[in-house]
């Protein structure tokens, strides 16, 4: 039989496409972009400074839009395409406003993942729309009394409690480097708090310019003041955020020209993994250093999913770093992102909605990375200037052999420590 073609009658043809159809989407093969019964899409921004010079966070939009690409790839969040839109706020106050008027403009259903230092600013107008804002970095005290903000970790506050707890343990004189800002002033009440909570004295102050090219003289402000006659040795911890290398260069020939024993430390996100690699490994100035994180070291095998995203969905953007505490809070935000748009389980998706989801109960877990999220208000921690607070654990970390180690039990829950916080 040649030059003859198979027919088939049209209701043949609808059955077989419907039981395609079907099929493909019990399988979870949705292609990328679809909206599985006729499910609307689901916009979120995530935003951050990338080219100011001072603090940029630009993996995080980054890591934001390759999640989107790994998620549509899946058939999206329970059959919503994801949309992303991004927003470099310029670490100013004006950006930040701006970004929030364009995500209420944008009909968002929440911001997500995102960094800014102007919370007065962004969550303003976010309040008005009832826009909710889901796992900011935690730079700013706003992010932990609106009651449209659900923070993922303990934000600056229990970075720097829990620094001080690592550094009373380990140091006698504890000198604070960090941002002579608004922001920056609240740092050493957090700081002194963790070092009374290990019994030590408070920290010396040495407020510094935001985005200085070299920090001379504060360095020869710590280096000055002499050893401290403690059994401990002296410690010095930066708060700089990208500056903070900028410091440690600067202080680390000082204190050979010097001679002294001043050892350092930080929180993660001033110094991480990657940051350790380029200066030299187990070889470099970072080696034996203090750091304080929200998170398993980068190392750790809970990190996995979040990696194999990276890899297969980011084509090669050297934006997104994995040992970044900025791309690692993205990455949790959007897991509770996804988590309260299942729940929501309507065909269009509003900010109200997401917003009520979270309010009503709803239980993230995270695979080990945070204890089990829950923003109910019997859930809140109560911690003082920090109401909206469900996350006060920390880890503390040491350089080893060129490698963040974890040091401890861990992880350290500081939700006492900032409740004593004058």
């Amino acid at each position: 039989m040649t030059g003859r073609r198979s027919r088939r009658s049209p209701a043949r043809l609808a059955l077989l496409t419907a039981l395609t159809a079907a099929l493909t989407a019990s399988c979870g093969l949705l292609p990328a972009g679809a909206q599985g019964g006729g499910r609307e899409p689901v916009t979120v921004m995530t935003w951050a400074p990338e080219r100011t010079g001072a603090t940029d966070k630009p993996g995080m939009p980054a890591m934001a839009e390759a999640i989107a690409r790994w998620v549509n790839a899946s058939g999206g969040v329970d059959g919503h395409e994801l949309k992303v839109l991004t927003c470099d706020d310029g670490n100013d106050s004006e950006g930040a406003a701006a970004c929030a008027r364009r995500a209420v403009r944008e009909d968002v259903v929440a911001v997500v993942g995102s960094y800014s230092q102007h919370g007065r600013s962004f969550l303003s107008p976010l309040e008005a729309a009832d826009i909710p804002y889901i796992g900011g970095y935690g730079v700013t005290g706003e992010e932990f009394t609106s009651p449209l903000s659900y923070p993922v970790n303990g934000g600056q506050a229990a970075l720097l409690a829990g620094n001080g707890r690592q550094l009373g343990e380990e140091c006698g004189r504890v000198f604070l480097v960090r941002p002579d800002t608004v922001a920056g002033d609240a740092l050493p009440g957090l700081l002194d708090a963790g070092l009374a909570g290990a019994g030590a004295g408070a920290a010396v102050d040495v407020p510094a310019p935001e985005s200085a090219r070299e920090y001379t003289a504060q360095a020869a402000r710590v280096l000055s003041a002499g050893p401290s006659g403690s059994a401990k040795p002296d410690c010095v911890t930066a708060v700089l955020g990208d500056r903070t290398d900028t410091f440690f260069d600067t202080f680390r020939r000082a204190r050979a020209a010097e001679g002294r024993d001043v050892r350092i430390a930080s929180v993660l996100g001033g110094v991480d993994q990657s940051l350790v690699d380029r200066t030299g490994g187990a070889r470099g100035p970072y080696e034996g250093a203090y750091v304080t994180g929200w998170y398993p070291v980068a190392s750790d095998d809970r990190w996995a999913p979040m990696r194999r995203v990276i890899r297969d969905h980011a084509f090669d953007d050297n934006r997104i770093d994995p040992a970044d505490a900025g791309v690692q809070t993205t990455w949790i935000a959007y897991e509770v992102l996804r988590r309260a748009v299942a729940e929501v389980d309507a065909d269009r998706v509003t900010a109200r909605a997401v917003h009520r989801v979270l309010d009503d109960g709803l239980s993230v877990g995270t695979g080990g990375l945070t204890p089990e999220l829950r923003w109910r208000f019997e859930d809140l921690l109560a911690a003082r200037d920090h109401p909206r607070l469900v996350n006060a654990e920390v880890t503390f970390q040491t350089v080893r052999s060129g490698r963040l180690t974890a040091t401890g039990s861990g992880p350290h829950d500081l939700t006492g420590t900032l409740g004593a916080t004058p």
